[in-house]
């Protein structure tokens, strides 16, 4: 665990992998410090804000290390179900790369419980883990310029869904009409870390 500065009200905490990073944020969360404002999680890192007024960069780099080291007690909450329609153009693509039918490709996806890891990228696009093995796929080789809002995809470790249209290079399996960024709702975001998903076939089909 590297800690550094983040101008005078954060510190930027570099961890090994994304699983040091969740169980970091899990214990914060559980164990909060004095004077924590906020905990934003990335892939392998924790960027944690602080009232300066309440403790200091090196207070809590310290407090950090005597948190807990078993994993921090959590609450399972049931998952939000997102409606999907499997006609993405890189269904079957998918498919013929992990060696299945386009059928095994959402009966996988839509098996398993995902986790919003973090978010970023866009407003309100999560990076969910939990994905199948068989699904993790590197990011396209050409980029599309232009990804319809709703559109449900795979790259890598995760599965996510683009809240609104923008650039993008993950495969596309499908659509949803769930809105999951909407300014006039606080918060805006549909997908926090910590939520739990699941993906829903409409009617069963493709």
């Amino acid at each position: 665990m590297q800690v550094l500065p983040c101008g005078d009200h954060a510190i930027l905490v570099e961890l090994p992998d994304l699983e040091d990073v969740l169980a970091l944020n899990a214990a914060l969360r559980e164990h909060e410090p004095a004077g924590l404002v906020d905990v934003v999680p990335a892939a392998q890192t924790l960027l944690i804000m602080f009232d300066p007024e309440v403790t200091s960069a090196q207070r809590l780099t310290d407090d950090l290390t005597h948190l807990p080291d078993e994993p921090p007690a959590t609450t399972e909450s049931a998952p939000l179900e997102v409606a999907v329609r499997y006609d993405g153009p890189d269904l079957d693509a998918v498919a013929a790369a992990a060696g299945l039918s386009a059928a095994e490709v959402v009966e996988r996806h839509t098996a398993a419980t995902y986790t919003v890891a973090f978010t970023g990228f866009a407003p309100g696009f999560a990076y969910l883990t939990g994905l199948d093995p068989r699904l993790v796929l590197p990011r396209r080789d050409d980029p599309r310029t232009r990804v319809p809002a709703g559109s449900v995809a795979i790259a890598d470790r995760y599965s996510g869904v683009y809240p609104r249209s923008g650039p993008g290079g993950w495969h596309l399996l499908g659509h949803t009409d769930a809105v999951l960024w909407d300014l006039d709702r606080t918060p805006p975001a549909t997908l926090l870390p910590g939520a739990h998903v699941r993906f829903r076939a409409e009617d069963g089909r493709r």
